[in-house]
This record gives structure tokens, C-alpha cells and sequence, in this order.
């Protein structure tokens, strides 16, 4: 059978093919990180910290529907890292309930008022068992860590999802500029 693959330059050209792809990232390689910003909340009750503030009328609508988005295409994180303020935690868990995910949610106090390194702390200490993960979270951190990853600059409206295809094995290898932006999307763009 060799001979004839040989005589048929078939081996020769499979050693071509993989030698030209041998450095190559395979996907298995890859994590990919979706950042999330909590939807609109409620500024109604004046007595409210700005950790207590629920979601308005609009928030519960645009968070379900963010979920629903993610399920039709196919981004489902292995594992969800929220804020635990209210309105970031009612996000992820209407995200989570609409995109049917199996999830675990964690709340990371840190998130809260997070700077664009503490993201990455928090991304960093998360299960190399888990391949994507969506961080549900504030700005101006959100919008900081987006540019801290891959260099754009992108406005993060209220339930605005970013999609983070990184090129890491583990999460704790997540650094300045070694991810690629593929997809932003703002329900406000979506729906109108």
C-alpha cells in the first residue's frame, strides 16, 4: 500500500500538508471569552446604592434577549463570572435562563468597579476544564478590557456582548493583546 501511495505521490504530499500546518493553532488551543455589560438598570429609588440599583423595564427585556442571541448562534459559555450587583446578577441569570445554558454562575465581588486588570485577574483564575467563559460586568472595565485584549476600542452600550477568540491553552496565559475581537453586538443596533 505504501508503495503505491509512494508511486501515486500521494505521501509526498501529505508530508507537504503537514509540515505547512504545523504551526498552526488548532482550535483546541483557543479559549473564547464573552464580555457581557449588565442591561439598563433602574435609577427610579433615589435611596438605592448603586450596588442595589435593579434592572428598569428595558433591562429585562434586552437581557433575555441577549441570551436568546447567544443560543441561535451557538455561543455558549462553559461557565459564567458576574458581578454580584444587582443588576449585573439578574443579568446573568436571565442570560443564562433564555440561552438554556448548563452554566454554573459565579459572582466575583472584584467585577464590581473592576479596572481592566482585575478582569484579568478574575479571567485568569478561572478552570482550564472550562473552553469559553462569559464575564458579565461594568463599564468603563468592560470597554478597558476589550481594548487591553485586542487592541480596539469599542463602545459597550448597556447589554452589548463582545465576542474574544483568545490564543491560550489556560486561562492564566490571558494577557495584553493576545486576543482577536470577532463579533460586537448591541440590541440596540439588533432591534431597530
Amino acid at each position: 500500500m505504501l508503495k503505491t501511495l509512494l508511486r501515486l505521490g500521494f505521501v509526498k504530499g501529505f508530508e507537504i500538508c503537514r509540515f505547512a500546518t504545523a504551526g498552526v493553532k488548532s482550535r483546541a488551543s483557543m479559549k473564547t471569552l464573552y464580555l457581557l455589560r449588565h442591561a439598563k438598570s433602574s435609577w427610579d429609588d433615589p435611596a438605592q446604592t448603586d450596588f442595589e440599583r435593579p434592572l428598569n423595564k428595558r433591562g429585562l427585556k434586552a437581557a433575555p434577549f441577549m441570551g436568546e442571541l447567544m443560543a441561535k448562534k451557538r455561543f455558549e459559555p462553559s461557565v459564567i463570572v458576574s458581578s454580584p450587583a444587582m443588576r449585573a446578577k439578574t443579568t446573568a441569570r436571565l442570560v443564562k435562563d433564555a440561552g438554556s445554558f448548563s452554566a454554573d454562575i459565579i459572582f466575583e465581588k472584584s467585577i464590581y468597579e473592576a479596572s481592566p486588570n482585575a478582569l484579568r485577574q478574575v479571567i485568569s483564575e478561572i478552570s482550564d476544564n472550562h473552553s469559553s467563559a462569559l464575564l458579565v460586568g461594568h463599564n468603563p472595565g468592560i470597554e478597558g478590557f476589550i481594548r487591553y485584549l485586542t487592541g480596539d476600542l469599542e463602545p459597550m452600550p448597556t447589554a452589548a456582548l463582545a465576542v474574544i477568540e483568545l490564543e491560550i491553552e489556560k486561562w492564566d496565559e490571558i494577557n495584553d493583546g493576545n486576543g482577536e475581537l470577532k463579533a460586537v453586538y448591541r440590541p440596540k443596533e439588533l432591534t431597530s
